[in-house]
């Protein structure tokens, strides 16, 4: 059977593409903008429809980012990512990541659903039928950093010229592996950055990585008009847990706090532990309304979760650039200020200026 043509490569565009592409990634210092970043990036080089990265964590192979444009127009963004953010890969599963993630082979297949049965690797087609969506050409390069270790898959699918998917042209092979290895660097050094942001306790930000983003967020809105919201946030009555159960016990729930309020804000909303058992979430691109609708959710998850030895119970103060401030400080002094007053009135509510 003929097979389809590939579309030709200029590799002198195609070089200098790749060394911008170097300079981009090792900029950013956000890791999930990263992530998000190093699919992108690889699928506009290689005009590839679709793509995941995997983050490799001892044995599993982990979804960290999602992309495929036809299903995002057949399914919407978000359902789209829901629908194919699976459960992790143990590398040692009969799969194409968890193959190279083992050996750091290039795996560039023209037709997915044609491996001889006698490759130590295969394709897995459930979420293909479940998704009526084809697999068809494919190419599979490893993160490796220049140590030699193996951080994390790319695979990139279907490449597209003029609407057909065709074969990703062999030249694309050892350039992929260059920016791959880029990535790699990229994603150690972002990971080492992220860990000096992180609060060890409750793996929310610290205080220091909200200050630069509430800088870098009223900039945008500065820049661009966007609405700013503040939530500031003080676990009532939170000493009392600690005298009653003791500091590890009050350590547990703390993470737990986190963890809720993580899972319940929007993904571009950032969760900070503020000092002790204070937390201040950026929430960004919402006005006022929208922030205290989010506060008086995120009181109410946690009032009615159970945690494991007493209640737990939040004040919440909101405020909003530009309804109640002109500049960071004065938006921080805010949101200070209605938490003070949500706390005089009872605690367990959500309070504005």
């Amino acid at each position: 059977m003929r097979q389809p043509e590939v579309p030709s490569l200029n590799l002198t565009q195609a070089f200098k593409d790749l060394v911008q592409i170097g300079i981009n990634l090792t900029s950013e210092q956000n890791l999930a903008t990263l992530l998000e970043r190093i699919l992108t990036e690889a699928r506009r080089f290689t005009r590839a429809e679709a793509g995941t990265l995997f983050l490799r964590e001892g044995d599993q192979l982990r979804f960290s980012v999602v992309q495929n444009d036809k299903l995002a127009r057949e399914l919407g963004l978000e359902e789209m990512r829901r629908r194919l953010q699976a459960e992790p890969l143990n590398v040692r599963e009969l799969s194409l990541a968890g193959h190279v993630a083992l050996t750091g082979d290039i795996l560039n297949l023209h037709d997915s659903y044609m491996i001889p049965s006698d490759r130590p690797y295969a394709h897995d087609s459930r979420v293909d039928a479940r998704l009526s969506y084809r697999t068809q050409s494919i190419l599979v390069v490893p993160l490796q950093d220049p140590t030699g270790n193996i951080t994390g898959v790319l695979e990139l699918i279907n490449a597209l010229d003029r609407g057909r998917v065709v074969p990703f042209d062999s030249q694309y092979e050892s350039l992929v592996r260059s920016l791959a290895s880029q990535a790699a660097v990229a994603l150690r050094n972002a990971r080492l950055e992220d860990l000096s942001f992180k609060d060890a306790l409750t793996d929310v930000y610290n205080r220091r990585y909200f200050t630069i983003r509430i800088e870098e967020e009223f900039k945008r809105h500065c820049r661009f008009g966007e609405p700013l919201s503040l939530a500031l946030v003080d676990l009532d009555h939170f000493k009392e847990v600690n005298d009653r159960f003791g500091h590890r016990a009050g350590d547990e729930a703390l993470r737990a706090v986190a963890q809720l309020l993580v899972k319940h804000s929007r993904s571009f909303s950032i969760v900070t532990r503020y000092g002790g058992d204070e937390f201040a979430i950026i929430l960004v691109n919402t006005a006022k309304g929208g922030g205290v609708t989010y506060a008086d959710r995120i009181r109410t998850v946690i009032e009615q979760h159970p945690f494991a030895l007493a209640p737990v119970t939040m004040s919440l103060g909101v405020a909003s650039i530009p309804e109640d401030a002109t500049n960071v400080d004065d938006l921080i002094g805010a949101a200070d200020q209605a938490l003070y007053e949500a706390k005089r009135a009872g605690r367990n509510r959500v309070a504005v200026p």
